[in-house]
């Protein structure tokens, strides 16, 4: 591959193993920044440094106290301000928002795992260097996770579901076709012990979480968002199953009964929860279920939608429920309920996720607060509390900097710079000589 950037290939030369002859089988680079943004606290720390062995933080810290090992190389970014990768834990990386509607009838499996790996791409340079995959046809998201550890495509870290999990004609079936072709999706089963074999079914063929409907969606035909689909006692039965079988499971759901029955059942996390009431709230508290609110796409469902292919109805079902759910996730930021950063890309174009940030302070959130549901908040709803959403030690080093601090002005990670996936540069847009520490 040829790289253009030189300072692209400064920054990869700065985690090649050491040359010399008697060195140690292991990689060490380093990054000196002139802000460290500490998500827990909030604090930065002036003129850091941070040493990374073999992909992983070493030590992390003021460059005064953080003593090289080798001599390697420090990547230079003193004029910026650096903070762990961020993570998206809704996102759809093999959807296309122009291939709504309709148009999703022409696209196939393996076109869709390309254009993933086109999207994977945009997602990781945007400063998103891990992703919950929630629903993917075909397993086109566990062909491109698996891709991406192989080093075949670059990418984020990805927890992938594969088919979502649904009721017959609900909002994770197949809708569009008439009925001699008999159009079901992978990821149908109706009642409890049918939902139990889906399960099994999904996790045998790879998938990392379970994704449920529990209600009606925006964007499928002749449903409502916010009727009910799973009831309770199945969705009881998924999370046994997944729980058991070592899965986390995601609830797609709008609807107030069916936000409160997947609590009820032990799910993970709501997704959406466009009209979750205060019992909702409360009841989420309550079981430490994470909410996740996809704010952003209204803009691009109202503005670009029927341009984009999606059905008239689907644009007036985010008309009803598209404000309510913002003013809900300003009554259940308000009341304390945990929350995580999760935005649906793919219902708009991908490498915009960070806007969603912007927007959640604009609604109430400190810019700390948004930040943490998007690292440290992610990363325990992820299971991946000690690995990624921060820069400790025994972390993976995926970094990411801006130029200006994001607590001043958050929509500085609309502009990521600078992006470090496990100790690997794959975006470096600024422009400062590598640093060679003496």
């Amino acid at each position: 591959m040829q790289i253009s950037n030189p300072w692209l290939a400064a920054g990869i030369l700065a985690v090649l193993p050491l040359a010399a002859a008697d060195a140690p089988p292991h990689t060490y680079a380093a990054v000196h920044c002139g802000t460290l943004l500490d998500v827990r606290t909030g604090h930065g720390i002036s003129d850091a440094m941070l040493l990374i062995e073999d992909g992983k933080v070493r030590e992390a810290g003021a460059a005064s106290r953080v003593r090289l090992l080798h001599s390697e190389t420090a990547l230079d970014l003193t004029r910026a301000t650096c903070l762990p990768g961020l993570i998206d834990v809704h996102d759809h990386l093999t959807s296309d928002p122009y291939d709504s509607g309709y148009k999703s009838l022409g696209i196939s499996v393996p076109r869709r795992t390309v254009k993933g790996v086109r999207n994977a791409r945009v997602t990781l340079e945007a400063g998103f260097t891990t992703v919950r995959n929630l629903g993917a046809a075909g397993y086109s998201d566990i062909a491109l996770r698996d891709g991406i550890i192989a080093g075949d495509v670059p990418g984020p870290r990805i927890l992938a579901s594969g088919p979502p999990l649904g009721i017959t004609g609900g909002h994770c079936d197949n809708n569009l076709l008439a009925p001699e072709y008999h159009g079901t999706r992978e990821g149908v089963a109706d009642g409890p012990w049918a939902a139990r074999a889906k399960v099994r079914e999904v996790i045998k063929y790879g998938a990392d979480v379970v994704k449920i409907c529990a209600s009606g969606g925006v964007l499928s035909k002749s449903d409502q968002a916010g009727a009910p689909q799973y009831t309770l006692e199945e969705i009881q039965a998924i999370v046994d199953e997944a729980h058991k079988l070592g899965r986390k499971v995601a609830a797609h759901a709008h609807g107030t009964q069916s936000i409160k029955d997947s609590i009820r059942a032990g799910i993970d996390s709501v997704e959406h929860c466009s009209l979750i009431d205060d019992e909702g709230i409360a009841l989420a508290k309550k079981a430490g279920t994470f909410l996740v609110f996809d704010i952003y796409n209204d803009d691009f469902i109202m503005h670009q939608g029927l341009q984009a292919g999606m059905l008239p109805e689907s644009i007036e079902k985010e008309r009803q429920i598209g404000v309510l759910q913002r003013e809900n996730f300003q009554r259940a930021y308000k009341a304390g309920a945990r929350m995580a950063f999760g935005t649906d890309g793919g219902v708009y174009p991908h490498g915009e996720n960070a806007r969603q940030l912007t927007l959640m302070v604009k609604l109430g959130m400190t810019p700390i607060e948004a930040i943490q549901t998007a690292t440290v908040n992610a990363a325990e709803l992820l299971g991946w509390a000690h690995t990624v959403g921060s820069l400790e030690p025994g972390s993976f080093a995926d970094l990411i900097a801006v130029d200006r601090d994001p607590l001043a002005d958050i929509s500085q990670l609309e502009h990521v710079k600078f992006v470090m996936k496990n100790g690997e540069v794959v975006k470096n847009e600024i422009r400062l000589a590598v640093k060679i520490a003496q």
